[in-house]
């Protein structure tokens, strides 16, 4: 449970500040016959313009001056350190592969694992986790028309559209479809930079 509150915390700070702050680059990770896969890296900073000690609030100026309003959870140790002027940096990446299993055979089920790291005792506040989700649905139709491939899962059932015919032509009914999707987000702060002594 403390994994999936950190973790949880961790991807809202990255939710709230990333339409007004992201730079994001999407690309093809893999595309050979069975498998395809896309990739997406986004880094992030933001400074922090105002922290309340008493309910553990953190406001947090992106680069396009837009402001948001977050709160530390009892999960980000280290927080007395922060001041007002430190950036907080924020890399994100997620990525989804599809691969075909000819002939099927894998239990039809949903899996996931994770985990987090956070800062030790004395060092700056920072934080990190992973989370990696895979589902396998056995496909019960091909619509050779329409290129629609539909996939029964274990929850439930999906039509996908196969834009590559020479992707679609490897599907058959009685295979398998397996989807990873997988998402990782580190935070780190950097000190603000100490303004120079007045002469």
């Amino acid at each position: 449970m403390r994994t999936s509150i950190l973790l949880a915390s961790l991807l809202s700070v990255f939710t709230l500040i990333q339409p007004a702050t992201a730079q994001t680059g999407a690309a093809v990770v893999a595309n050979e016959p069975g498998k395809v896969g896309v990739a997406q890296a986004v880094e992030v900073s933001a400074s922090i313009t105002a922290i309340d000690k008493a309910t553990r609030a953190i406001t947090l100026k992106g680069p396009k001056g837009d402001e948001v309003k977050v709160v530390a959870g009892p999960d980000v140790k280290n927080f007395d350190q922060l001041k007002v002027g430190d950036v907080v940096n924020i890399k994100y990446l997620e990525s989804l592969v599809l691969a075909l299993k000819k002939g099927g055979g894998l239990p039809v089920a949903k899996t996931e694992k994770g985990g987090v790291a956070s800062a030790k005792p004395g060092e700056k506040p920072a934080g990190a986790g992973s989370r990696e989700v895979t589902v396998v649905g056995n496909v019960i139709k091909v619509d050779a028309a329409t290129q629609m491939v539909t996939v029964k899962g274990p929850q439930r059932t999906v039509d996908l559209k196969v834009r590559d015919p020479e992707q679609f032509k490897l599907i058959a009914v009685g295979d398998q479809i397996e989807a990873t999707y997988t998402e990782a987000l580190a935070v780190a702060v950097t000190p603000a930079e100490k303004a120079a002594p007045k002469k």
